[in-house]
Formats: structure tokens, sequence, C-alpha cells
């Protein structure tokens, strides 16, 4: 391979807290290992449409705190032709990239990988999704500041369960992963977390039910993750209105609001790191990898893992979560 010498960095899929700490990190390592650095504004759509810009460290000056991506974030049908990702090899070569960071999440390291292959682009990808869904990294940028925020909200939402006796659906993020939600309903003490993990073993709500719901609390707060397969919080409390109208039924949907926010420092820590790493594994010719995060050490994940492997939910975390909503 050719040495690189500039690299570009885009953000790309739904935006996560940590991006603009990942994008900081991403700028300034490179800058320090003697490389020309070109920020693409709104992910794919900014190399189709040429909307690039030299990065200098300055631009990146006091962002590490900024939720959402400075350098926008787009969906782009356009890339996702053959075409369409001449059209972005064309505007690389234009601006002498020679090597591309991606931040984003399974999206967005797939249209990476296709890219790749197609014109032997260097490619390094970074965990960019609340989701926390990508395989081979303990967790992903982002995440750790949607759990919080969660954990704000259901906080909220208690005492209003609690002075109403009330039964609280809330709804998560996370699309077919359960982690914002198991994880949510342990740190808020909820009573219990539908997830589509599980969605075709057991009847969630049944279980959920038979275990000694209302034995012991007059409010109980259901966490629901956001899934085709879960049907969401609306479903499950259309059954509850059916099956058990004795109960007197709410739904909250958080929605985008678990997306924002001023990145925990843990979000920036984790960011900064694999933005650093990010460079250097640049510099040591890896193509086509994400940077991952395993027992606290940096490790490289060929695209081919981190897209296809499916992440799994540990069963102890289930079986925490039923013996402590007792």
């Amino acid at each position: 391979m050719a040495t690189v010498k500039c690299i570009g960095i885009l953000t790309s899929g739904g935006d996560a807290p940590g991006m603009n700490a990942a994008v900081r990190a991403v700028t300034r390592a490179a800058i320090y290992k003697g490389l020309t650095v070109k920020g693409i504004y709104r992910g794919y759509r900014g190399l189709v449409y040429d909307e690039i810009e030299e990065f200098k460290s300055q631009n990146v000056s006091n962002i590490i705190q900024l939720g959402g991506t400075i350098l926008k974030t787009a969906r782009c049908a356009e890339f996702m032709t053959p075409e369409g990702r001449k059209t972005a090899y064309d505007t690389m070569q234009k601006h002498g990239i020679d090597a591309l960071v991606i931040i984003g999440g399974d999206g967005s390291l797939t249209g990476a990988r296709i890219f790749a292959q197609e014109f032997d682009v260097p490619c390094i990808g970074l965990p960019g999704t609340i989701d926390n869904d990508l395989y081979g990294t303990d967790t992903t940028i982002g995440y750790d500041t949607a759990l919080n925020t969660i954990l704000d909200a259901v906080d909220k939402i208690r005492d209003t369960a609690t002075s109403h006796d009330r039964l609280f659906f809330v709804e998560v993020m996370g699309r077919d992963a359960g982690f914002l939600a198991l994880n949510g309903a342990i740190a808020s003490g909820a009573e219990a977390a539908i997830i589509p993990e599980f969605s075709t073993e057991v009847d969630q709500l049944e279980e959920f039910i038979k275990n000694g719901f209302r034995k012991s609390k007059n409010s109980s707060i259901v966490i629901v993750a956001e899934s085709e397969l879960t049907g969401g919080a609306m479903h499950y409390a259309e059954r509850v209105k059916k099956e058990y109208p004795q109960y007197d039924v709410r739904v909250t949907i958080l929605g985008h609001l678990q997306r924002g926010g001023s990145p925990t420092a843990h979000d920036r820590i984790l960011a900064s790191r694999l933005g650093a790493a990010a460079i250097d594994a640049i510099m040591e010719d890896q193509r086509n990898v994400m940077m991952g995060i395993v027992h606290d050490e940096i490790v490289y994940v060929p695209f081919s893992k981190a897209i296809k492997n499916d992440k799994p939910i540990k069963r102890e975390l289930v079986n925490v979560l039923r013996e402590l909503s007792i």
C-alpha cells in the first residue's frame, strides 16, 4: 500500500453523543502523526457531492463536550449505487484523500466495506451508535450517554407512576438489540425489560405478570425495546388494557431524546481512545477494520465480523433483573 498522507473523516447514520469527541481525536492524532485531514460533511453524501474541507487542529477545538456531530450526517441513496460510489471515489482522488475513517453503525460500516472492496481504499471504522449492537466491541460510542438519558427519564417517570399507582411502559431505542432496554431497566430499578432477543422464546408480558407483578408494589415500570419483534410499548399497553383491564396503564416513548446531549466522561474517553487508535491502525497499514474495545484493550475487528455477527445479550443480566425486581 502506498504511504497514506491524507485521511478523510466522516460521520454517518444516526448521530450518537461522543461522535464529536471521535472527530477531534482522529483529527488531532492524524495531525500529530504528520497527516493532512479532510473533514467530509453529511456522511457519504459529502463524498458524492464534494462537501469537503481541510481540518486543522482549531477546527475541532471546543467540540469534545458537544452532542450530535459537527460534520453532520445524512442518508445517501446515491452511495448505494455503483455509479454513486464511483463519483465518491473520484471526489476522494480530487482531494488527495488516501484513506477514510468512518464513524457510525452497522449500515455505515457496510457502506465502507463495499466501497473498500470496489476501489481498494483503506477504511477504518469507529463504532458510533447508541444501540451498542456492533460485534467485537464491549461498548459503542454514545451508548453510555443514551443509557444515562434513559435513567434520568425513568427516574422522573417513576415519581408519577408511584403517585398514581400506575403501570408505565417506557419505550427505548435499540432497534433489534436489547442492550439499552435491559441495562436501562437494571439501572433504573424497573420491574421488567421486554427485548427482541427473547421475543420468540417466551411471552414476555405473560412472564412479567406471572412472576408476581403487583404482589408487593402499587406501581411498576417496564422498559420495552422498540422493535418489530417486540411490537413496541404501545403494543404491550394495548394488550394489558384488553387482558388485564384492572391496571391503569400509561406509555412513554423516549424517542430521539436518547440521541442528544453532552456525552458522558465514559463516551468522551472511549471516543478519544478509539479515534487515536484509528490513526495508529492506518499507520500500521491496517484496512477494513473497526476499532473496538474488549476488556479495556483496543482491538481490530474485521468489517465482516463487526457487521455480520450478532452481539449476544448476557442472560445473567436478565436473571439479575428478575431477582432484583421482586
